[in-house]
Formats: C-alpha cells, sequence, structure tokens
C-alpha cells in the first residue's frame, strides 16, 4: 500500500504497512482499484454527454462509492470487494449503453477502462493502479490534489442528494476531473488549472449542500447546546448526515430513547426542525478521534452516518451500527431505505433500550449556530463593532482534528489571541477551544460557529458579504486571518473551494500536505501565499503584523 490522503499519514510521508486511521494494506489497494475503477467508468459517461447520454443512476453510484473511500469511512475488505464487482459490471452496462446512444467508445483505450478480472486477481491488480503508479511526482502530486478534492465533492453531494437535491454540471464536472487524472496528454499547467476548476465545483456543491439542509430543516439559529446528560437510554449519532438525524429522530419519539450528537454531528442542533423533538438532548463528547474513550462512557449504542469512524474497541463494537458509506468487519449494519421508504432504526432502538444511561463526562453548555444567516442578521452590529475597533480581527480557524499532540496548539493560539479578535469556525476543529471561556464582544461571542465543515461554506459567504458591505475590491482586505487545521479530503475541497474564490494567504496545519510535491507547493507558496504553521508566538506576530 502507499497512502497519503491524510494529515496524519505515516511520517508526514506516507502510510505503507498500515494506515495511521487503522485500515489495513489490503483495504488501502482495494479502495485504489476502486477509485480506478470509477475513473474508466468516468471516461464513459464523459464520452456518454457528448452524445446526450446520462444516468442518473450512474452518477449517483459514482459520487457514493467515491465517498466510500474518504478516510474513517469503510475499513471493511468484503465490502470493497462487493463494490468493485459492482463497479465493474456499471462499466461494462454504461459501456453498451454509451456505445448504443452513438458514442464513440472506440476511443477510449485506457486500461481502466477496458481490463477484466476475476475477483482472486483484485489484490494483485490493486498493486498495479495505485498512487505511486504515476512516475511523474509533480503530475502524482497535482492528480492526487484533484482527486482529494474530488472525494471531499462527493461526500457533500451526497449529502445533498440524500435530500433531494441534486445538479447534473457537479456530477458532469467530477466524472470528466476523474477521468482527467489518468489523462497523460495533460501537462502540468493543465492540471493547475484543473485543481482551480475544481474548486469551483466546491463552492458549487457546498452551495447546494447549504441549500439542500436549510431548505429542509430551516436556517441555523444561535443556539446553546447542553454537554450534560439525563438519565434515560440513550443512542449517540456521529457523523454528518442530516437525513439519518431526521429519521433516527422521528424513530425513537416517544419511546423512552434520548439521542445525542456527537463530533461533526453537533451542529444538527442548531436547526429549528429538530429543535421540536424533547428526548433530542444535545451533545455528548468532543472530536472524532476521542471515541475509543467517549463511546466506552456513553453505554449505549452509537450510529455511525458518515466517515470519522475510529476502529471501535472489542469492549463496545457490539454497539456500533454504520449505515451509508461507514463500514467495518464485525459491527452491524443499517442497510440504505429504498422505493421511498425510511431508513430502518429498530434495532438500535431496541438496543438502546436494554443500555444503562450515558456516564456524565461534563456538564455545562456550548453555544453555536452562527451560519451565514444568522451573521447577515447581525451585521450592523459586527460592521460597527468593526468600523469602531471593537473587533480588530476575524480569524478563521475551520477545519478538522486529530491526535496529534502538535494539534494542541489551535487551543494555545485561541487562547493567546488578543480579546479584540473573534474566531470564525466550522468543523470538528472547533472542539479545541468551543469549551474556552473567551468571553465576548458587546455580546458577539469570540467564537462563532457555522457548523460542519461543510459549512465553512458559510464562512466563505460571510467574507464575501463583508467585503460588499466595506466596498472592498479584494476579499484579502477584509481584516480576516486564515489559520485552518486539516486532516482529510473534505478539508482539501474547502482549501480549493477559497483558492477559487481568490482567498489568499491561508495557513495550513499542524503539517502541509505529504501530497504536495516541492514543486507544486511552490506554485501554491507563489500564487496563493499558501503558508504553514511554526508556534503561537511568532505566528500571532506573523498575523497581527
Amino acid at each position: 500500500m502507499f497512502c497519503y490522503q491524510c494529515q496524519e499519514t505515516a511520517r508526514g510521508q506516507g502510510c505503507t504497512v498500515r494506515g495511521v486511521c487503522g485500515k489495513t494494506g489490503d483495504v488501502a489497494n482495494l479502495q485504489d482499484l476502486l477509485i480506478y475503477v470509477l475513473k474508466g467508468i468516468s471516461m464513459y459517461t464523459t464520452e456518454g454527454r457528448k452524445v446526450a447520454f446520462e444516468s442518473k443512476e450512474v452518477n449517483e453510484f459514482i459520487m457514493e462509492n467515491l465517498f466510500a473511500t474518504i478516510t474513517n469511512a469503510n475499513f471493511d475488505r468484503n465490502d470493497f470487494i462487493r463494490r468493485i464487482t459492482k463497479a465493474l459490471e456499471v462499466r461494462e452496462d454504461l459501456k453498451n449503453a454509451v456505445a448504443n446512444a452513438g458514442g464513440n467508445i472506440d476511443s477510449i483505450s485506457h486500461d481502466a477502462a477496458n481490463f477484466t478480472i476475476r475477483k482472486e486477481e483484485y489484490d494483485s491488480k490493486a498493486e498495479k493502479v495505485g498512487i505511486l503508479a504515476t512516475e511523474n511526482e509533480d503530475v502524482r502530486s497535482l492528480r492526487e490534489l484533484i482527486t482529494y478534492g474530488l472525494k471531499g465533492m462527493a461526500a457533500y453531494g451526497k449529502h445533498a442528494l440524500n435530500l433531494g437535491y441534486d445538479n447534473n454540471e457537479i456530477h458532469a464536472f467530477l466524472q470528466k476531473a476523474l477521468a482527467a487524472t489518468l489523462d497523460d496528454s495533460l501537462s502540468v499547467d493543465d492540471l493547475v488549472a484543473l485543481t482551480l476548476e475544481t474548486g469551483k465545483y466546491g463552492v458549487n456543491v457546498m452551495a447546494l449542500l447549504d441549500e439542500a439542509n436549510t431548505s429542509t430543516y430551516g436556517h441555523p439559529e444561535i443556539t446553546k447546546v447542553n454537554i450534560g446528560v439525563r438519565n434515560n437510554p440513550a443512542i449517540l449519532i456521529s457523523g454528518h448526515d442530516l437525513k439519518d438525524m431526521e429519521e433516527l429522530l422521528e424513530q425513537t419519539k416517544g419511546t423512552g430513547v434520548d439521542v445525542y450528537t456527537h463530533g461533526e454531528m453537533l451542529p444538527a442542533n442548531y436547526y429549528p426542525a429538530f429543535k421540536k423533538y424533547d428526548h433530542f438532548v444535545g451533545n455528548y463528547g468532543n472530536a472524532w478521534w476521542k471515541q475509543n474513550e467517549e463511546f466506552e462512557k456513553f453505554n449505549g449504542p452509537i450510529l455511525m452516518t458518515t466517515n470519522c469512524l475510529v476502529p471501535p474497541k472489542d469492549s463496545y463494537k457490539d454497539r456500533v451500527y454504520a449505515t451509508g458509506s461507514v463500514a467495518f468487519d464485525g459491527i452491524k449494519y443499517i442497510p440504505e431505505a429504498k422505493d421511498g421508504k425510511v431508513k430502518d432504526f429498530s434495532e438500535i432502538i431496541e438496543h438502546a433500550k436494554k443500555c444503562p444511561a450515558p456516564t456524565e463526562i461534563e456538564k455545562g453548555e456550548i453555544i453555536g449556530g452562527f451560519a451565514h444567516n444568522t451573521v447577515f442578521s447581525l451585521a450592523d452590529k459586527v460592521v460597527d463593532a468593526v468600523k469602531t475597533g471593537a473587533i480588530k480581527r476575524f480569524f478563521v480557524m475551520a477545519g478538522c482534528d486529530g491526535r496529534m499532540k502538535s494539534r494542541d496548539y489551535y487551543t494555545e493560539f485561541a487562547k493567546a489571541l488578543p480579546k479584540d479578535t473573534v474566531i470564525l469556525t466550522a468543523g470538528c476543529a472547533k472542539y479545541r477551544y468551543n469549551k474556552l471561556e473567551l468571553g465576548d464582544i458587546g455580546g458577539i461571542p469570540r467564537v462563532l460557529d457555522a457548523g460542519q465543515c461543510n459549512d465553512s461554506y458559510s464562512l466563505a459567504v460571510i467574507a464575501l458579504k463583508l467585503k460588499e458591505i466595506f466596498e472592498l475590491n479584494d476579499v484579502n482586505e477584509l481584516p480576516i486571518s486564515y489559520n485552518i487545521a486539516w486532516y482529510e479530503q473534505k478539508a482539501v475541497i474547502v482549501l480549493l473551494a477559497l483558492l477559487y474564490l481568490g482567498v489568499k494567504n491561508i495557513h495550513l496545519g499542524p503539517t502541509l500536505p505529504a501530497f504536495l510535491s516541492p514543486n507544486v507547493a511552490k506554485v501554491l507558496v507563489e500564487n496563493f501565499g499558501i503558508g504553514g504553521i511554526t508556534n503561537v508566538e511568532d505566528d500571532l506576530k506573523m498575523f497581527l503584523g
């Protein structure tokens, strides 16, 4: 195996024996093979569009399976074997359909679009089509940067799709770009242009998901979220999928089973539609990487709706349920609903009834719900605070959290910020500072949490609105600094989206991506001012001038 798609990759270079995330080498290789087949399928879908042929089923299939390869989602070898087998079937059916529609399939000669194989040969084939199959370091770097951005796009697109929101232009680009990562005729300059175009569609897919979430559940509201517990049996729901959240709340109504959010599901507490459920208690625990400790103490069953699964310990493994893109050998899986029906959560609900109430690990409240609609309603107050100097600078500290000790930097950075600064955040990076007593500025909390990682879109919208209000020519003239923590591929698409919107001088940490070759990193530094982090004292001097 060779994998360097996440921030915690071994030695900052690449996992070669077993993933730091916990996936085994054979699973990593099978993920590479699945992506390879999806790229082959995308060659046919791209050709099909030339003759006005498009398949909704294939669009959804590519998006769902690309999502399954994201970090910390699917660790199940047998599931990937099933996915690859199905992908090969889809590819052959699509090939025939495109040919029947008049497409020139004979022009598609790449191995990814044509190889045949038996299941027994999957592992040997997988070893030949992974990341290192691209020999040129810079081409490899850009291909992987694009691919990881597309994985993030697929994740956000799938969440929107679950709520009935779709956009064929997003599918068309995603598939065109997947196919392009195997096109040896493309130069480094071509791939750089495609990278920025990926950012453009990253903005589009996050806007689509924002529309899906807010149209379905209302705009997030300023909310104080309980972090204590009650004495009822309960289910803990983690991940990102709000459709699963809705269906679980509806099916647990009147059962005596409480529901708590965990990790990236915390922002569900901010949506008006979920506040009507009196058995929706609040949030339990912290970011994803503390699962081993917190899931143990929760006592009841846990529902993982998307990535951010840590390989579960045997002591609570029988209480973990997966759905959507998530899979792990030995844990129960709740299948997707069919024919317009809802998912059946009856098994996990019955399991919860037999469990003791959660063990309390903390008390109090945390505040959130500062997505773009809420901040716009406070615009006059915010603008006045900026004009009077009460707020000197905003710091965007969105992104991901992780296990590394070096991430304590973000806690210390938040503590050290001057009291006339405000943190804008989204994603699980906020757990590094959202429980600190940082106070407020004229009633404006110094930590404004917009929501999940996809709600980084809200932070971009807020910045563009402030640019408009202050009548500036460039978003980079705003008193906003970007000190972002990253971990996996959804953070990649957020970064590319910000670059497309013209945001410069973004600092990434705790380390720069291993998949950036020296030359590609140089391009990002020279054109966009991308930088890393050092230490709190020096970085504060740098940001504050």
